[in-house]
């Protein structure tokens, strides 16, 4: 079955940075575009990043764009996000996520929970 489980998560300092994994079995993983999706403490779902299934197409959220750096290993079946001068805004929990069409997920993760505070 489907399974993406997540990495790296953690405490770190405002400026901060960190680099989460996500490790997919189950599915070709090199056929389909993955997603970073956060949610915030008491907040709802916050889309972070894109990437196609290739690697050839990124995207990202205003809030992370500059900082962040969505990557792949095809290979490896793992999803990458590299998260870099981060905020205390940037803590949540970080899923990703394997896109189904535009904004739209058929398979998440477990989560693995980033909290940015000195």
């Amino acid at each position: 079955q489907v399974q993406l489980v997540e990495s790296g998560g953690g405490l770190v300092q405002p400026g901060g940075s960190l680099r989460l994994s996500c490790l997919a079995s189950g599915f070709t993983f090199s056929s389909y575009h993955m997603s970073w999706v956060r949610q915030a403490p008491g907040k709802g779902l916050e889309w972070v990043s894109s990437l196609y299934s290739d690697g050839s197409n990124t995207y990202y959220a205003d809030s992370v764009k500059g900082r962040f750096t969505i990557s792949r290993d095809n290979a490896k079946n793992t999803l990458y996000l590299q998260m870099n001068s981060l905020k205390s805004e940037d803590t949540a929990v970080y899923y990703c996520a394997r896109s189904s069409g535009s904004f739209l997920y058929d398979y998440w993760g477990q989560g693995t929970q980033v909290t940015v505070s000195s």
